[in-house]
């Protein structure tokens, strides 16, 4: 049912906007700090994860100036600790303004699937909002830097007493193909 529910709204964001004037393709990676921000305040030491970025997106440009981006990405997110690593598959929607010839600033929401099963105390998805900015080197190479705030619990609030939100920045590099 929960994958059902994601491949239609991915088709549901691929015909909304196929009547765009541009639609580019690309790749793109890189690095994660992400930490869990608990409530309440835990007992144990909680330090922040490195971990990496990967994925697709497609872009569609709806006027000169503003765009829509679909991605799908897998992220190594969560905490230093094992047992409170999240790695996640991630559908982040983000609307898309450019301020320039080489900037562009982006805001949307973005639902995540845990890819594993393993810890049982996480829940299976999770919605964050997301917003960054991209920087275009060259008319296909890109640097980007992120932001997601957890907008859910990622526990599992049946098997934890507590409440956590991931909080994490992304700093990417891509191409459009």
């Amino acid at each position: 049912m929960k994958s059902i529910l994601l491949t239609l709204l991915l088709c549901i964001t691929v015909t909304t906007f196929s009547f765009s004037q541009e639609v580019s393709y690309g790749v793109r990676g890189g690095l994660n700090i992400s930490n869990l921000d608990f409530d309440p305040d835990p007992t144990f030491s909680n330090q922040h994860r490195n971990g990496f970025v990967f994925g697709g997106f497609v872009d569609y440009g709806i006027t000169e100036r503003f765009s829509m981006l679909a991605e799908l990405q897998y992220s190594a997110e969560g905490a230093k600790a094992d047992e409170l690593r999240a790695d996640y598959i991630q559908l982040p929607l983000m609307a898309r303004f450019g301020l320039g010839d080489k900037f562009t600033v982006g805001i949307g929401p973005m639902v995540s699937l845990k890819t594993w099963e393993e810890n049982d105390a996480f829940a299976t998805f999770t919605f964050s909002g997301v917003g960054g900015i991209e920087y275009m080197i060259t008319d296909e190479l890109f640097i980007d830097a992120r932001v997601h705030y957890g907008l859910s619990n990622i526990l599992d609030s049946d098997i934890t007493n507590s409440e956590a939100q991931n909080t994490t920045f992304q700093f990417g590099f891509g191409i459009k193909i």
